[in-house]
């Protein structure tokens, strides 16, 4: 059998189903982040993303901005969890053929977005390789009482989204910011009951929610926050790379939330979850409703 035909998350259950972790580990594989036994009121986070050239970006791409999306990529898991980033080790394979100014300036990239959000870069890796690459693992904090999971989806509560969906296409992806602010704002005043970072697609990652909770949700095309630089609706779905912040809280409250919101990012609430109807139905504009599959980017 080969990769593609399995595919990425099945690939990635298959890996998980062999694990077995110690008592240290609060929550292992399936989630934004690793989150670890670390003090009495705290949770120790840790994260890792990689981009490869030619598949997350170009060579012809600005290198500052390539940095800046390996670097955010990371921050936007931590933000998901609800926590804070600390700490990160960067690993770069480069041709030894590459311009000195295009690698000097993927470290720029990644210093700007670390000191930015706080971040110490504490060492790393370099080696040769036939293409670029970049990986960087990402440790950060957070309180007992503000871990946010993707488990925690209850029945009835609003689904919400930050900012716009869909243009990756156009850049998007080389230059955004990770919603850290509003996710720490989340967590300290109010129950968020589930949260994850748009990476791979608003269905997919949805998806991936209500996989973990159990659960179903229906979602409403005329309340989804489409980019205008986004093909179309369907393509703004499934896309991905968006980096916005996909989450739940109780219903009853989400009128509170709408009314003080301090920041000039947009949020949307998008649709309900459901215990009652499993599955993912999608409500189009003419009232019609339609099952649909929370497909989206996958590498395999």
């Amino acid at each position: 059998m080969r990769l593609k035909d399995l595919g990425e998350f099945n690939f990635i259950d298959r890996i998980n189903k062999a694990v077995k972790l110690s008592g240290r580990v609060i929550k292992g594989i399936g989630d934004d982040a690793a989150v670890l036994r670390y003090s009495k009121d705290k949770y120790q986070l840790l994260t890792t993303d990689m981009l490869v050239e030619g598949k997350h970006f170009y060579k012809s791409d600005k290198a500052e901005l390539v940095g800046k999306k390996a670097m955010s990529c990371n921050i936007s898991d931590i933000a998901a969890m609800g926590g804070v980033p600390k700490f990160a080790v960067i690993s770069v394979g480069l041709p030894g053929s590459l311009d000195l100014k295009y690698a000097e300036g993927l470290y720029k990239g990644i210093k700007k977005a670390a000191d930015m959000f706080g971040v110490d870069l504490v060492g790393g890796d370099t080696v040769g390789s036939g293409k670029i690459v970049i990986n960087i693992a990402l440790t950060g904090e957070v309180e007992k009482k503000n871990l946010t999971l993707r488990s925690g989806a209850k029945e009835n509560d609003a689904i919400f989204i930050t900012g716009y969906i869909g243009g990756s296409i156009k850049l998007k992806h080389l230059n955004f910011t990770p919603r850290l602010k509003e996710a720490r704002f989340l967590v300290n005043n109010f129950k968020i009951n589930s949260m994850i970072d748009v990476s791979d697609g608003l269905l997919a990652d949805l998806g991936h929610i209500l996989k973990e909770s159990n659960k179903g949700a229906i979602i409403y095309e005329n309340r989804v926050p489409v980019s205008k630089s986004a093909s179309n609706f369907n393509s703004a779905l499934r896309d991905g790379e968006d980096f916005e912040l996909v989450f739940t809280l109780p219903g009853p409250v989400a009128g509170r939330l709408k009314k003080i919101w301090p920041f000039k990012t947009k949020i949307s609430e998008i649709g309900r979850i459901c215990s009652s109807r499993k599955g993912f139905f999608l409500v189009r504009k003419t009232g019609k409703a339609e099952k649909i599959k929370p497909a989206g980017f996958a590498h395999f």
